[in-house]
């Protein structure tokens, strides 16, 4: 059975959540418009987000895009794919076990790694332990029965993977779900480094449906109008 304690969020509150007036929270709920119709005759069920490199927030992004679709009226499941590094359970403050890997090694069930948040209509799988083989456990035969299982139960699925630089998990991950999200820190990500994180996306047959630019300063001269436009519309 599903663990049904519901903690409060510790390390990384979900702004829309917390402050779903937010400029940022405003922006979650344009990007999850946006994916709505991005494939309009495509389902679009299961999505990556994934980034070039470490430390480009593709986390809080999906956290926050999970959180967003569920405030819609969607059953959304966010599944941590990052078995290396992983951060989505310390963003909701649950238990990382026994989740995905325990699924995946055949010690659990789906039923028994699925975890309710603090957002209703929103579920979460941890990781679980690190593996000593990621990649593998990700392209077995296991996690494409998962992804099949889990489609079904819900409207949404998301899935935060590893940096796609980094290793090849994210591409294992993209060529299996129905889209992907590629996340670029503004100002940071070096050109190059994002133009080949594209690149290793297409080689894995991935359905890219658009990149994430994260962390702008949204008080930025060149931002300005952006900001004062979501500030008109809160005031009103």
């Amino acid at each position: 059975m599903a663990r049904r304690g519901k903690r409060r969020l510790k390390e990384r509150p979900l702004v829309v959540e917390g402050n779903p007036k937010a400029v940022a929270s405003e922006a979650f709920r344009i990007l999850r418009t946006n994916l709505q119709f991005t494939s309009p005759d495509r389902e679009l069920k299961t999505m990556l987000v994934t980034s070039a490199g470490p430390g480009e927030g593709k986390s809080t992004v999906a956290a926050n895009l999970a959180a967003a679709w569920a405030q819609s009226g969607a059953r959304v499941l966010l599944v941590s794919c990052d078995l290396r590094r992983p951060i989505i359970h310390r963003i909701f403050g649950i238990s990382n076990t026994p989740g995905l890997t325990g699924y995946l090694a055949g010690r659990a069930s789906i039923e028994e790694v699925i975890q309710p948040t603090s957002v209703p209509g929103l579920d979460l799988i941890a990781s679980g332990p690190v593996p000593p083989n990621p990649a593998e456990l990700l392209q077995s035969k296991a996690m494409g029965q998962f992804l099949r299982a889990v489609r079904e139960d819900y409207d949404v699925v998301i899935c935060d993977g590893a940096p796609v630089m980094a290793v090849t998990d994210a591409a294992v991950v993209a060529s299996q779900t129905d889209g992907t999200i590629l996340v670029v820190e503004a100002g940071q990500t070096p050109r190059e480094a994002a133009i080949h994180a594209k690149e290793l996306l297409e080689q894995a047959k991935a359905n890219i449906l658009g990149v994430v630019l994260n962390k702008i300063n949204v008080r930025d001269q060149k931002n300005r109008y952006y900001y004062y436009y979501y500030r008109y519309s809160e005031a009103e």
